[in-house]
């Protein structure tokens, strides 16, 4: 597990990581879910914080993969984002999908939740719950108290005109439960099915695969504190020229503020 300093909090992170043959023996021993319709599930925010530079964070990427094809906990729906973080740049390879916005969304929430080191890799649970992102059982254990929470209902569509090179995202936001903090939404378009050969640093000689790769992260607006029944979502989110439409996917989410817990969220692929 890679840190990197934080500072104005103190907190005692868990122990050593568990080794990838442990881990896939474990996760073996977790059963799929019943199958459920999408509409009857509470959607549940997974965020992984990695990067290619980062020897640890292989195991916890097939994790996330593993958590969204198998949606093992019943009654929730996993909506995966992988973030990866710049701060391992480095260590001889630049992450292609790294960025300095990631590293510091990881940031709030180590402040937020009370974590004195940034690490690679971390899964933040519905923003609620920060884990070392390559442990199952705790995973699961962190998803099964996620879905608990009530949530805010979004109803959304992301649809991208014939040649067009951004997507428009429409939707409705209802029954937002209270927060402390100003719940804001945001936007991510993801893109699943990514494939790196690594040429040097730490997994240097590897071939690297993720799922849900944040390719954009966009925020769209706070809600007011007495926030109407059904609050309109409508914006434009521009597309990289390189992104494959087929694997691209729009992640809508409300949060209560900057690494505050996530209120609500929906994951839609886009149409034409």
């Amino acid at each position: 597990m890679a840190k990197a300093p934080l500072r104005n909090r103190s907190s005692a992170l868990a122990g050593p990581l568990l080794t990838l043959a442990l881990a896939a023996v474990l996760w073996a021993a977790l059963p799929a879910a019943p199958a459920a319709g999408e509409d009857e599930l509470t959607p549940v925010l997974v965020e992984l914080f990695t990067s290619q530079g980062c020897s640890s964070c292989p195991p916890a990427d097939d994790l996330l993969r593993t958590l969204e094809r198998n949606q093992p906990v019943a009654g929730a729906l996993i909506i995966p984002l992988s973030e990866h973080v710049d701060y391992w740049n480095r260590l001889g390879w630049r992450d292609p999908y790294s960025s300095r916005r990631f590293s510091e969304r990881q940031r709030e929430y180590a402040e937020s939740i009370g974590i004195d080191a940034l690490y690679t890799p971390m899964m933040v649970i519905d923003g609620d719950t920060a884990i070392i992102g390559s442990r199952p059982i705790t995973a699961r254990e962190a998803v099964v108290e996620a879905r608990k929470a009530p949530k805010a209902r979004l109803a959304v569509e992301a649809a991208v005109p014939a040649g067009g090179s951004d997507v428009h995202v429409t939707g409705v936001i209802t029954e937002l439960p209270p927060a402390e903090a100003q719940a804001e939404v945001w936007v991510a378009v993801t893109e699943s099915g990514m494939s790196t050969d690594v040429k040097r640093g730490e997994n240097a000689d590897k071939t690297l695969t993720h799922t849900g790769v944040v390719r954009s992260l966009t925020w769209l607006g706070s809600l007011p504190r007495k926030a109407p029944d059904a609050w309109p979502v409508d914006a434009r989110v521009k597309l990289g020229r390189s992104w494959r439409h087929e694997h691209l996917r729009v992640v809508v989410f409300v949060q209560a503020g900057a690494g505050g817990a996530i209120l609500g969220a929906t994951s839609v692929r886009l149409s034409s």
